[in-house]
């Protein structure tokens, strides 16, 4: 018999708060003395076992281009940065800067070697775009939500070109992403949703307490960059990911 919704909940949330705080020793204790390669590792199992912890199937379809990229993903939920991280561990996200005020998700999301952006400063997207186009020409890879919030999940938001320029200007690939969290109940949880003024504690309620849900992460062909225009781009990368979505809305 299945244990009633609001205990299952429990039980799960319980098991996520303890894996965060295996990964918060993990960051504290281990990284310092660990190189690149081996924290990525740890960061990609770290991420792949928070989604079984929260009662959750991790799907993944695709493969990740090797070497430098600019991974470019639709916005559902703060979970979008484990299910990327689960495949892909190398990816350095640019986030928002409020992020940085999250109780122990922050120092997790530090040692990812995230870029911080400010969005409520115009210029301050100018700096991490030169940020991005640095790490990229080093050889990272740095993954982006261009609809710049949280969707709904069916329906993508209008993709924003900014952050697309330094892919452009340090020619390198560009990986579009799709992100979609299903369950029992259909193609698109709405237990996934992260809109408004859902808090971070009313997320992970609706999320431990959902039914079957199961996160697909679906890996597209590259895109050149080089020479592109960046409006353009925009557009293309939200086409291709919304031709991946569109069966699901039926």
């Amino acid at each position: 018999m299945k244990a009633p919704r609001p205990l299952r909940g429990v039980w799960r949330l319980a098991r996520a708060v303890l894996h965060g705080l295996r990964g918060l020793a993990i960051v504290l204790l281990l990284f310092p003395r660990l190189d690149r390669s081996a924290r990525q590792g740890h960061i990609r199992r770290w991420s792949a076992t928070m989604f079984g912890r929260m009662g959750m199937t991790l799907q993944l379809v695709g493969t990740f281009k090797p070497g430098s990229k600019l991974i470019v993903a639709n916005h559902v939920s703060w979970l979008d940065i484990l299910a990327v991280h689960a495949a892909c561990p190398e990816a350095r996200f640019v986030s928002k800067a409020d992020v940085r005020e999250w109780p122990l998700v922050s120092r997790l999301v530090d040692a990812g070697e995230t870029l911080y952006i400010e969005r409520e400063r115009k210029r301050d997207a100018m700096r991490v775009v030169h940020q991005t186009a640095e790490a990229l020409a080093r050889g990272d890879t740095v993954a982006v939500f261009p609809e710049g919030t949280t969707g709904p999940g069916p329906v993508l938001l209008p993709f924003h070109a900014n952050l697309l320029q330094a892919a452009i200007a340090a020619e390198v690939a560009v990986q579009p992403v799709v992100l979609r969290y299903a369950d029992r109940h259909g193609a698109f949880s709405p237990d996934a949703e992260f809109l408004g003024e859902t808090t971070l504690a009313q997320s992970l309620w609706k999320l431990a307490c959902a039914d079957a849900m199961t996160v697909h992460v679906m890996a597209l062909s590259p895109v050149g960059a080089r020479h592109a225009d960046r409006r353009a781009l925009a557009a293309a990368l939200r086409e291709s990911i919304d031709a991946e979505l569109a069966p699901f809305r039926r």
